[in-house]
C-alpha cells in the first residue's frame, strides 16, 4: 500500500533534545468514505498549517497484514485522528489500526481525536445500527481465535469512542470544525524552536526578560531587546519561546523580518503569518494589501492573549504595520522585538529596553571551547592561543562560534596562522553580519563611524562632537544614532565601540583601495603611512586622516613638509614624535585641519604659517614647547587645548583668541606662573585642569559667572587664597584642590556654590581656616579634609547629599562628630589616624554612629583614644580598625545585626580589618558568624 506524509520533521524534533515523535499527526480512514471530502479537506488544512501529518491513504489487500513501515509511523506520531465513517468497521486494516493506536495512547501517551462522519457517535461506540451490521461478515464463521480478534476490535472502538471527538452531520459545516480540530492539535503539538546546545548565560538572561513580562499580569506589555549584530538576540528570544510558550494558546513568532522585507510583498506576508499564526487556521483571513493590514490585526487580535516575537525590526514601518500599538492585542498579551536600532524602542511604544551585553570572560571561554574543542577545556598547547581568540572576539558570540568552529581539530601552528591573519584581515563571516547594520546608515553616520573606528573609540564624546562638528558633521545627531543603533556606547562620557566592529570599520576604509594608500581617506598603519610619504610628487588628496601610536610606529620616520602639502583634504593628525624626525621648516599647510596630536613635539613652538582657522583638538602633550605660536593666532573654533606636561612653556595666549575654548589641561606645565587675567571670557569653558603646576601662585578674578565650569582642578599649585569671586562659578561641581601646601585660607563665599558635588582639600598643611558655612552646600557629595590641621567647622545645615566624609589624620572635637551623626546620606566615613583635641575618648563621641543608617564603610585605624569600637549601624559592609592596638571588640549582636539587614547579598557581607587581641577572644566570638570575613593581623 501507499502512504503519504509530509516530508519536513515533527515540529518537536526542531528542539534541543530527540523527540520520539517523527510526526505530529497519523491520519487514519476508510478510503472509500472519505478519501475525497472531509479527510481530503482536513489533510490539506493539516499540510496547509505545517503539522506534519501521515496519512494511510490505501486499503489493505485482502487477507494482508499492517505493514511493519506502517506500525512505525503510528507509533512515531504525537496524535492520531480516527475518522469513523459509515464503512470503517468493513476494514480489517482500518480496525487494526485502530487497536494499535488505542494500545500507543497506553503505552506512549499518544493523543487520540476521534471524528464521527455522517455516523451516530452511539452507534460506534456500542456497534449498534450500521455498525452491528458491519460487523456481522468479520464473525460468520469465525474461530475462537478470530473472535478474540473481534472482541480486541470492538474494546479498541469503545474506548476510542468514549474520547471526546467531533461529530460531523450531513448538514454539519465541515469547513468550521476543520478549523476547530486545527486549532486543538496546535495546541497539543508542543511549541518548541531550535536552540543550540552551547548556549551560554541563558538562564541569567531568561531570568530578566521573564521578570520585565511578568505573565500573571493581565496588561499588555511590549519589551524591546537591543543589541549589535551577532550579540545573541535571536537565541535568547527564541530559548524564551521555549521557556515561556505553553502559558498561551495564540501565538507567532515572526524571524528574519529585516531580510523578509527585502523579498516582494514580504511585509504583507509577515502580515498573514501573524494572523494565521495567532487565529491558530491558515488562511481563515486573507489579507490583499499592507494597509489593509493594521485594522485587521487589530479587530481580530484585540480580545485575544497572544504572545508575538518579532524578530530583527529595522525600520518603524515594519512595527507600524506589525505591532502599532498595545492596544492592538487582548489582555495579557506579550509582545517580544529584537532590534540593532535602540531608537524604535521608545517609551510610549514599548514597556521596557533589555539590552544584551557582551560575555564576561568566563562565558566567552566556556562558549569557545564549546565549538573549539567539543566542551574540553583547552590542552596545554592551546590554552594561550584560546585566551588571544577570547581577547580578540571580545565576548560577541557570533565570533566565538565561528572561530570556534573553524579552528576545531586544527594543529597549534594553524591556530598561530589564522590568528596572525585576523589581526589585520577581519573574518568574513562575522563582518557579514555586523556590515548589515552599517549598511543601513547614511553617508554622514557611515563617515563619522569610520572616523570613530579609525581614530576616536576611547575618546570622549564631547571632544568627539566637537572634531566632528568642525568638519562640516551634524555631529551630535549622527552620534545619537550610532548609540541607537548600537555602533558605540558612551560610557562615563568616553566613546566605546567593540574591537570587532572597530575592525570592520578599518576593512572597509581598506577596501576603498587596497593596491594605494594614497587613494584611502584615512591611514593609521605604519608601512601605509611610509609607502604614501615616499610619493614625493603625487598628489595624495583623498587623505583625510593619519592618526599613529607610538606602538605602531617600529622605526623612526621623517615628516617634510613638502610631503604635507600634497594632503590637501587632510582634517585629523595624530602622531608620536617619539618615533618621527622633524625639520626645522616644517608646516602644517592644509586649513582643513581640526585634530592636531603631537605627542612628544620637539621644536620650540609650533611653524609661523600654522593655520588654525578650522582647529577643534589641540594636543601638544609632553612637548618642547616654550610658547605655543609666534604670532597672533584666531581659533574660534577651538574646543579643546591640551597642553600636559610642557614643562618649558611659561606663558598661554590670551584667552580671547580662543571664545569657545570648552577644555583646558595645563597639568604638569611647572615653569607656568600664571593665568592670562582675561579667563571670564571663556564662557563655554567646562573642565580647567592645572594639576602640577607648581609656579602657579595666584588665580585671576572672576569679573561673571563663567557659566559651564563644572570642574576646576588645581591640585599641587603653589596658590596660597582663591577669589572671593569664586562664588559666581555657580555651575561648579567638582573643585580639588588637594596638596596645595601655600594654600591658607578659602572666601567665606566658597559656600555659596549650590551646585558643588566634591570638594577635595587633603594635605593642605597651612590652611588656616575653613568656611564657617561650609554646611551650606545642598548638593555635596564628597568632602575629603585628609591632614587639614585647621579647626574643622560645624557640619550641621544642608549637607543631605554627602555620602562620602574624610577627616583621615584631623584633630576632632565632639561638636563636630554630633553633626556628622545627622548626615542622613553618609555612605562612607574615614576617622582614622584622628586625634582628639579635647579630654575623653574617641568611643565617647562616637556613641551615635549607629543613627547612621546608610553608612557602608567606616575607617577607624591608628586612632588614638579609642578603647571600644561602638555599637555599628546596620548597614555596615566594612570596618577599618587597623592599629587601633588595646581596642575591644565591637558588640557580638551589633554584627549580627549588619548580618541579618544584607541576608540577600552575596558572601561576603561584612569584611573587618583588625589588630584585635587577644586572638581567643576574637575566635570565639566571630568565627560562628556567617558571612562574615575578617582579615586579622596579629601584633
Amino acid at each position: 500500500m501507499a502512504s503519504n506524509s509530509t516530508q519536513r520533521p515533527s515540529s518537536s524534533s526542531s528542539s534541543t533534545f530527540v523527540s520520539k515523535w517523527r510526526y505530529d499527526v497519523f491520519l487514519t480512514f476508510r478510503g472509500e468514505d472519505t478519501r475525497t471530502n472531509i479527510t481530503d479537506h482536513l489533510y490539506s488544512a493539516l499540510i496547509r498549517n505545517n503539522i506534519n501529518t501521515f496519512r494511510d491513504d490505501e486499503e489493505l489487500p485482502k487477507g494482508g497484514e499492517i505493514a511493519p513501515e506502517l506500525l512505525q509511523a503510528i507509533e512515531e506520531s504525537r496524535i492520531a485522528v480516527v475518522v469513523f465513517s459509515k464503512t470503517y468497521a468493513h476494514s480489517k486494516w482500518c480496525l487494526e489500526e485502530l487497536v494499535n493506536i488505542m494500545s500507543c495512547k497506553v503505552e506512549r501517551e499518544q493523543k487520540v481525536i476521534p471524528i464521527f462522519y455522517h455516523v451516530d457517535p452511539s452507534e460506534v461506540r456500542n456497534q449498534g445500527g450500521i455498525y452491528e451490521k458491519a460487523f456481522t461478515p468479520h464473525e460468520e464463521n469465525a474461530d475462537e481465535e478470530k473472535r478474540e480478534k473481534i472482541r480486541i476490535w470492538k474494546n479498541a472502538m469503545r474506548e476510542a469512542c468514549n474520547l471526546a471527538g467531533y461529530h460531523v452531520k450531513v448538514d454539519s459545516h465541515e469547513s468550521k470544525i476543520i478549523d476547530d480540530i486545527i486549532k486543538e492539535i496546535h495546541a497539543i503539538i508542543p511549541k518548541v524552536l531550535y536552540v543550540n546546545e552551547n548556549i551560554v548565560g541563558m538562564n541569567s538572561h531568561l531570568e530578566r526578560l521573564i521578570s520585565l513580562l511578568n505573565i500573571q499580569s493581565n496588561d499588555v506589555r511590549m519589551i524591546g531587546v537591543y543589541g549589535i549584530g551577532g550579540i545573541g538576540k535571536t537565541t535568547i528570544i527564541t530559548a524564551l519561546y521555549n521557556k515561556i510558550s505553553n502559558q498561551f494558546r495564540s501565538i507567532s513568532f515572526l524571524k528574519n523580518i529585516r531580510e523578509e522585507c527585502t523579498k516582494e510583498s514580504g511585509l504583507l506576508k509577515l502580515q498573514q503569518q501573524l494572523l494565521d499564526d495567532t487565529l491558530g487556521v491558515k488562511g481563515l483571513l486573507t489579507l490583499k494589501n499592507i494597509l489593509e493590514g493594521p485594522n485587521v490585526i487589530k479587530n481580530r487580535l484585540s480580545s485575544k492573549k497572544v504572545l508575538v516575537f518579532l524578530d530583527d525590526i529595522d525600520d518603524l514601518r515594519q512595527l507600524e504595520n506589525l505591532a502599532g500599538e498595545r492596544c492592538w492585542f487582548g489582555h495579557g498579551s506579550r509582545i517580544i522585538i529584537t532590534t540593532r536600532k535602540k531608537y524604535l524602542l521608545t517609551a510610549d511604544r514599548v514597556n521596557y529596553m533589555y539590552e544584551v551585553d557582551k560575555l564576561n570572560n568566563e562565558e566567552a571561554l566556556q562558549l569557545f571551547c564549546s565549538y573549539a574543542f567539543e566542551n574540553h577545556l583547552p590542552g596545554m598547547d592551546y590554552r594561550d592561543l584560546t585566551h588571544q581568540v577570547v581577547r580578540y572576539a571580545n565576548g560577541l558570540p557570533l565570533a566565538l562560534k565561528v572561530l570556534g568552529s573553524l579552528l576545531s581539530g586544527k594543529e597549534p601552528k594553524d591556530w598561530t596562522s589564522e590568528l596572525n591573519k585576523l589581526a589585520e584581515v577581519p573574518n568574513m563571516d562575522i563582518t557579514k553580519v555586523l556590515k548589515i547594520s552599517y549598511d543601513g546608515l547614511d553617508d554622514m553616520e557611515k563617515r563619522i563611524f569610520l572616523d570613530i573606528a579609525c581614530f576616536f573609540r576611547g575618546t570622549r564624546a564631547e571632544v568627539v562632537t566637537a572634531i566632528l562638528d568642525g568638519s562640516g558633521f551634524y555631529a551630535e545627531s549622527g552620534i545619537n544614532a550610532l548609540v541607537d543603533r548600537c555602533f558605540i556606547t558612551i560610557s562615563n562620557k568616553v566613546i566605546e565601540m567593540h574591537y570587532l566592529l572597530t575592525q570592520m570599520g578599518k576593512d572597509i576604509v581598506y577596501k576603498e583601495c587596497p593596491n594605494d594608500p594614497g587613494e584611502r581617506s584615512r591611514l593609521w598603519r605604519y608601512t601605509d603611512v611610509c609607502r604614501v610619504l615616499k610619493k614625493i610628487y603625487v598628489v595624495i588628496g583623498k587623505i583625510e586622516g593619519i592618526f599613529l601610536d607610538d606602538g605602531s610606529m617600529p622605526k623612526q620616520m621623517k615628516f617634510t613638509s613638502q610631503t604635507f602639502k600634497r594632503m590637501t583634504r587632510l582634517s585629523v593628525l595624530g602622531v608620536s614624535y617619539k618615533r618621527v624626525k622633524l625639520s626645522e621648516d616644517f608646516s602644517f599647510p592644509s586649513r582643513d585641519l581640526t585634530f592636531l596630536d603631537l605627542d612628544g613635539y620637539p621644536l620650540p613652538s609650533l611653524p609661523s604659517n600654522f593655520h588654525a582657522d578650522s582647529l577643534v583638538y589641540l594636543c601638544l602633550r609632553n612637548s618642547n614647547i616654550k610658547q605655543l605660536w609666534k604670532r597672533n593666532l584666531s581659533l574660534e573654533k577651538l574646543r579643546c587645548m591640551i597642553l600636559h606636561g610642557l614643562k618649558q612653556l611659561i606663558e598661554i595666549p590670551e584667552f580671547s583668541t580662543m571664545p569657545n575654548l570648552e577644555y583646558l589641561t595645563l597639568s604638569g606645565c611647572v615653569s607656568l606662573e600664571s593665568l592670562p587675567g582675561d579667563i571670564h571670557k571663556l564662557k563655554h569653558l567646562s573642565h580647567l585642569h592645572c594639576k602640577g603646576c607648581s609656579k602657579l601662585t595666584s588665580f585671576p578674578e572672576f569679573k561673571r559667572n563663567i557659566g559651564k565650569l563644572v570642574d576646576l582642578r588645581l591640585n599641587g599649585t603653589a596658590i596660597k587664597e582663591l577669589p572671593p569671586s569664586m562664588e559666581l562659578l555657580k555651575d561648579l561641581r567638582d573643585l580639588h584642590l588637594r596638596n596645595c601646601k601655600n594654600l591658607e585660607s578659602l572666601p567665606d563665599s566658597i559656600s555659596n556654590l549650590s551646585s558643588l558635588r566634591t570638594l577635595t582639600l587633603d594635605g593642605c598643611s597651612k590652611l588656616r581656616k575653613l568656611p564657617k558655612d561650609l554646611g551650606r552646600m545642598p548638593c555635596l557629595e564628597t568632602l575629603s579634609l585628609r591632614s587639614v590641621s585647621c579647626r574643622l567647622p560645624s557640619l550641621s545645615g544642608f549637607l543631605n547629599a554627602l555620602e562620602e566624609l574624610s577627616l583621615r589624620n584631623c584633630n576632632l572635637n565632639g561638636g563636630v562628630l554630633n553633626n556628622i551623626f545627622h548626615l542622613c546620606s553618609l555612605k562612607v566615613l574615614d576617622l582614622s589616624l584622628c586625634n582628639l583635641k579635647e579630654r575623653g575618648i574617641l568611643t565617647d563621641m562616637l556613641v551615635g554612629i549607629s543613627q547612621l543608617s546608610n553608612l557602608r564603610a567606616l575607617g577607624l585605624s591608628h586612632c588614638k583614644k579609642h578603647s571600644q569600637i561602638p555599637e555599628l549601624p546596620s548597614s555596615l559592609r566594612l570596618l577599618d580598625a587597623c592599629g587601633s592596638i588595646g581596642t575591644s571588640l565591637p558588640p557580638t549582636h551589633s554584627l549580627v545585626n549588619c548580618l541579618k539587614l544584607a541576608n540577600q547579598v552575596p558572601l561576603p557581607l561584612l569584611e573587618i580589618f583588625v589588630h584585635f587581641a587577644p586572638l581567643r577572644e576574637f575566635v570565639v566570638q566571630y568565627v560562628p558568624l556567617r558571612g562574615l570575613v575578617v582579615h586579622y593581623f596579629p601584633l
